[in-house]
């Protein structure tokens, strides 16, 4: 089972290309300070902006620098099932421990429409599935019934879980069982998620704060309330300002407070403001990223 702190990592780029080298050195930093799982070319890492051999290129760097330390979700979804049965097969193909399917953006299917996509990626190969339910972004939200339809299946086996609903992780313990993984993919409410029966979280934040990230998961692991509550409260402002403009946009320019990339993104994802760079400048201060 997947738990404690996830990264859902960015795309570094540099030049209008796929930065490798920054890539690496990413994925190094992450490992380094006990990041417990590593999440490629999922929304956060661009992957609508990639191309096809850049999202399977980035994959198999991502598996490649990581050697078998920390577990890889490899990121596969698509609004095309075919699209996502390919990322799929090229995942697994590459050794990607599991991978992450978004639930089909824009095309707005029913859940019976859910069902069968998801279905469609579970059958095309032998991987785990990890179901990525963000209606914020996709539109459609998958029900807890139609997610317990899917468990079903041997290897849909969690649930990444952006709706923001805090009863939500209860209600899918309940009908489906504690062995499906769920993770918040929600880094401000991931205290409570986590008191609701939740496993861990696929963080934004992570990118540019792995250890506390990773010390607060551990320290819920061992009830060690205070520490959670100490460092869920320092991050607060930070979890806050990396979504004060679309993401990943404040990631990135935090990201480059670090030396970590150059902080670009690809259109239609623009430089933030300068009133959003400082925002996050002081929230990496709060945090004691930043001097």
């Amino acid at each position: 089972m997947f738990k404690g702190s996830l990264v859902a990592l960015i795309t570094p780029f540099k030049d209008g290309e796929v930065d490798e080298t920054a890539f690496r050195k990413l994925v190094d930093f992450q490992i380094t300070n006990g990041t417990h799982g590593l999440v490629p070319v999922g929304t956060t890492g661009e992957s609508p902006t990639l191309s096809h051999e850049e999202h399977k290129r980035v994959v198999e760097i991502c598996i490649d620098e990581t050697r078998g330390r920390v577990p890889v979700i490899a990121g596969a979804g698509s609004n095309s099932t075919a699209e996502a049965m390919d990322f799929t097969r090229h995942a697994k193909e590459a050794g990607a421990d599991a991978v992450l399917h978004v639930t089909p953006y824009y095309n707005k299917p029913t859940q019976e429409g859910l069902y069968q996509h998801f279905k469609a990626v579970h059958d095309c190969a032998e991987i785990p599935v990890i179901i990525y339910n963000i209606p914020g972004r996709s539109i459609v939200d998958m029900t807890v019934e139609t997610m317990a339809r899917l468990a079903e299946l041997p290897r849909i086996v969690g649930v990444k879980d952006a709706t923001a609903d805090l009863v939500r992780p209860i209600k899918t313990r309940m009908a489906i069982g504690a062995d499906f993984t769920q993770l918040s993919g929600e880094d401000a409410s991931i205290v409570p998620y986590l008191a609701h029966g939740g496993h861990g979280c696929i963080s934004v934040t992570a990118n540019v704060a792995p250890k506390p990230l990773s010390e607060m998961h551990e320290a819920w692991q061992r009830r060690d309330l205070d520490t959670v509550f100490t460092i869920n409260e320092r991050l607060q402002p930070l979890h806050a300002a990396l979504f004060c403009e679309t993401s990943p946009g404040p990631v990135k320019y935090a990201a480059k407070l670090l030396g970590l990339c150059d902080g670009t993104a690809r259109l239609p994802i623009v430089e933030i403001a300068e009133s959003s760079k400082r925002r996050v400048e002081d929230a990496m201060r709060h945090a004691g990223l930043l001097n």
